[in-house]
């Protein structure tokens, strides 16, 4: 099975990230940060290098300030739910995954906030003044995407961070789609909270994710419980990480992490971009001379897209699509992504789409193979 759905989970994983599991199972089994003998200590410095490996892959001084999830939307929920209070306002795009949009309407809902949708333009300016005409006095938050899951598309959050600070708001950034595939410096932007998964563009286990930010000892917490310090207190801690880190962390998936995070520095995320981007630009216009293919950008270039992207074959599902291009040997993705927000913007809210997500281990041979499955599968449709 050639694979394209890293835009799910990146496979395969670097032989860096089996071993460091396998080491989790076999050499750090103990409870990290949780007894005093040698293997806990052992292990709770291999946690601690994960940290430190995050820290510095996103900018951060202080590996206090980076905090070990679940995935991605664990890291956001913990954010909104920990930073929103009874009458505040959000803004978030028109691109966003459910991982934003089902916290922040579960929020509305409940009448503790309100919020809007920005509009997202292909010109980063008008984006830009989409999201400030939104602004009221009782905004505090934007949340964007940094890349659309679906259709690849690049928000332009360094304008965005900069309209945060010169109004005053706080700017949560979902990173999944982006960490470890783009380079991300979190102070220098301007982000107050950056969430990602740990199993995409990390190359992490599942089960891992991640949000940094400065701003967690002022957070209210998602969950509460043992920390393994200040045990004397009936009060959750005030420090970081421990007041966002309850219970016994995911050693085995933590571990995993850093051994991806350190993949990702090794090859360098602007050279994964690059490899990455060309072999969806290939695919893109190989598939755009096809007139049964839609697709939903009219070009897809290094810095405004991602290596994803989606398209529909004329008169067909896009499951059945992607059940064709299964049997043919490929992996993709059909269906409405968890975006519906983003369906509804393209039009496609009612047939999905079919995905195609690059990773680094695939080559340009798959990508001319999986050309050549597109191309047979229209002929049959």
């Amino acid at each position: 099975m050639i694979y394209f759905d890293n835009g799910a989970t990146t496979f395969p994983k670097p032989r860096e990230v089996t071993e460091a599991v396998r080491q989790a199972m076999t050499r750090y089994g103990a409870n990290p940060g949780r007894s005093g003998h040698d293997l806990s200590i052992q292990t709770s410095n291999k946690v601690y290098q994960s940290r430190e490996a995050a820290a510095t892959l996103f900018g951060v001084d202080d590996p206090s300030e980076v905090v070990f999830t679940s995935n991605c939307t664990h890291a956001i929920n913990t954010a909104l739910k920990g930073l929103l209070r009874p009458g505040d306002h959000v803004i978030l795009s028109d691109l966003e995954h459910n991982a934003v949009l089902r916290p922040i309407h579960t929020l509305s809902q409940n009448g503790i906030i309100g919020y809007d949708i920005a509009t997202t333009y292909a010109e980063p300016r008008d984006t830009v003044e989409s999201f400030h005409r939104l602004i009221r006095p009782d905004t505090r938050l934007i949340v964007c995407t940094h890349g659309s899951n679906v259709f690849g598309i690049r928000l332009p959050i360094e304008e965005l961070a900069l309209l945060c600070r010169e109004m005053d708001l706080f700017f949560l950034v979902d990173a999944a789609q982006t960490a470890g595939v783009l380079e991300i410096n979190a102070p220098r932007i301007g982000i107050d909270f950056l969430c990602t998964a740990g199993h995409k563009g990390l190359y992490g286990p599942s089960g891992t994710g991640l949000l940094v930010t400065a701003l967690g000892s002022s957070l209210d917490t998602l969950t509460e419980g043992g920390t393994g310090s200040f045990s004397v207190s009936f009060e959750q801690p005030l420090e970081m990480p421990d007041r966002l880190e309850s219970g016994t962390v995911n050693t085995v998936g933590i571990l995993g992490l850093g051994a991806g995070i350190a993949f990702v520095q090794q090859k360098g995320a602007a050279n994964l971009y690059r490899h990455e981007m060309r072999l969806a630009q290939e695919i893109f216009q190989q598939i755009k001379k096809l007139p049964q293919v839609i697709l939903y950008t009219p070009d897809f270039a290094q810095g405004s897209h991602l290596p994803v992207l989606s398209f529909n074959i004329r008169g067909m599902a896009s499951e059945e699509v992607t059940e064709a291009l299964s049997r043919q040997g490929f992996a993709l993705r059909g269906g409405l992504h968890c975006a519906p927000l983003a369906h509804r913007k393209m039009g496609t809210l009612e047939q999905g789409a079919v995905r195609i997500s690059v990773g680094a281990f695939n080559t340009r041979d798959q990508a001319l193979k999986l050309c050549d499955a597109i191309k047979k599968t229209c002929r049959r449709s």
